[in-house]
């Protein structure tokens, strides 16, 4: 399940994953809030929070975000990757140096100072 959070800049999507991502997920919540936030800004921010209950991505869901990803590559200024999941954290410090702009991953216990990195 993909949740949109609030109070947060119009130029940040800031979404929490928790359970099971689907396509559905993407296709009704992040999609649109990227195409919102694109429509508004040359560039886009993302805070990425992903809780302890996370179990996974369907297939269709990862090609979404392949997707979105790829479409808008030169318009990723920063992602926040908040997580205390360590093989996410692991796998996204090992290809970070494929995430377009700029990334940082935090502990869930750094959620403020992830905010603050991601708005300012």
């Amino acid at each position: 399940m993909i949740e949109q959070l609030s109070n947060f800049p119009d130029n940040v999507v800031a979404i929490r994953c928790k359970g099971r991502v689907t396509k559905a997920d993407y296709d009704s919540v992040l999609v649109p809030a990227v195409e919102s936030a694109l429509k508004k800004h040359d560039k886009v921010r993302i805070y990425y929070e992903i809780t302890p209950d996370f179990s996974g991505i369907d297939p269709g869901a990862m090609f979404e975000d392949f997707k979105v990803g790829m479409g808008h590559l030169t318009r990723w200024e920063r992602i926040a990757l908040i997580t205390d999941v360590e093989w996410i954290k692991h796998t996204m410090q090992l290809f970070s140096f494929i995430t377009p702009g700029e990334m940082k991953v935090f502990s869930t216990s750094q959620a403020d100072e992830a905010r603050a990195w991601i708005t300012a």
